[in-house]
């Protein structure tokens, strides 16, 4: 009898130990999960003032493109009647956008890209839209382009050539294509073009003022093509 009722208290008293011990580690998961988390270079997180550089086109929120990817040939009929060709400006920094009426984050940066241009155009910056609506409808291009008072060359790809050319399956995209016309970074979705940023990373690629110092930069490598979600169907 009695070494049964030892047997008994012996287990109860298990039982309570191992039921602490659950309750234990059930309290201290408890505190950790309510402590606050702080990300590396968040909110002073940890290495918050130590986080590495970032370089001009992480800054711009462009995407660096690797050297040796042959840029497309580009050359479209413009909305004012001409023809324009991307080798007509081998020489110069041009931002190829392309864009489409019913594309709202491309209406967003619109007027950003209007800001560049008249920025940086008297010292060789050449933008290019390149409007994706099919069949290129003047009756709604031209509307479009003088409500947002747009003054760089709109080019039309009616038949979506040219956006097949430069892979381009979202808009808007747009490709950074510097003198000697190799595309250096390219932008998937809305940017701030005029931005200090945005100016830093272009500015490396037009010739210096006149009583400025310093030289263009160049870009060391790559990335690949990219997509977002393309017009709504």
């Amino acid at each position: 009898m009695k070494s049964w009722a030892s047997n008994t208290l012996l287990g109860v008293g298990r039982r309570q130990q191992v039921l602490r011990a659950v309750l234990a580690v059930a309290l201290v998961s408890g505190l950790l999960w309510a402590l606050p988390v702080r990300r590396p270079g968040q909110d002073g997180g940890h290495h918050a003032a130590h986080g590495p550089d970032l370089d001009p086109f992480e800054r711009a929120g462009v995407s660096e493109l690797r050297e040796g990817h042959r840029t497309p040939a580009l050359r479209l009929r413009r909305l004012d009647g001409g023809v324009t060709a991307l080798a007509e400006h081998r020489e110069r920094l041009v931002v190829v956008n392309f864009w489409a009426t019913w594309c709202e984050p491309c209406t967003a940066e619109m007027p950003t890209l209007e800001a560049l241009w008249r920025r940086y155009r008297a010292r060789g910056l050449v933008v290019l839209g390149v409007s994706v609506d099919r069949g290129a409808p003047r009756a709604l291009l031209e509307p479009y382009v003088a409500r947002l008072g747009l003054s760089f060359p709109i080019l039309l790809d009616a038949d979506l050539s040219a956006s097949r050319a430069w892979r381009v399956t979202g808009l808007p995209a747009t490709f950074v294509v510097r003198p000697g016309g190799e595309a250096v970074g390219m932008a998937l979705g809305a940017r701030e073009w005029h931005s200090a940023e945005m100016r830093a990373l272009l500015e490396r690629y037009l010739p210096v003022p006149r009583g400025a110092t310093g030289s263009p930069g160049r870009p060391e490598r790559w990335g690949v093509w990219g997509a977002i979600s393309g017009p709504p169907t």
